[in-house]
């Protein structure tokens, strides 16, 4: 893991260093959640959708579409997918039947609470190798709006 970079104060003023520790502890991470979401058969887009999902509680399908930036079919198709393998489900909104509403199981938020807590682990242990006052600067500075709807 690439995360000496983060515990020399000096490198947290190089952006260098730290765009070179983004791009390799990414790639880490996202190798790692790669093989774990083969095992639950999804991909990175519908693990994604699933995690904000499980956020969200439920959403329509132009909210999907627009949050994953795809066209309305392909948010049906990636939706489709993820009901057959029994992770989300599809309902008609109260107050307007004509309105699809999607929301995640209960089988859909253990599968992502198993991904979330495997890549928590990563970071953690990437996390315990940093200075903690180096991480914590680095993460309020680098709050973006994807950043901050996350936390």
């Amino acid at each position: 893991m690439a995360t000496a970079t983060v515990n020399n104060p000096e490198t947290m003023n190089d952006p260098g260093k730290v765009a070179d520790f983004i791009l390799f502890s990414q790639r880490e991470f996202l190798l790692n959640l790669s093989k774990d979401l083969s095992r639950g058969n999804i991909s990175f887009a519908q693990f994604y959708l699933m995690s904000y999902l499980s956020n969200a509680k439920e959403l329509t399908m132009t909210d999907i579409s627009r949050k994953m930036g795809h066209s309305t079919a392909a948010a049906t198709g990636l939706v489709d997918r993820l009901e057959k393998l029994g992770y989300v489900e599809r309902m008609h909104a109260a107050e307007d039947r004509r309105k699809v509403m999607v929301s995640i199981t209960n089988k859909g938020l253990e599968l992502v609470g198993k991904l979330r807590g495997a890549l928590q682990d990563r970071v953690a242990e990437a996390m315990n190798e940093s200075s903690n006052y180096n991480v914590d600067t680095f993460v309020s500075n680098y709050r973006g709006p994807e950043v901050a709807e996350a936390v």
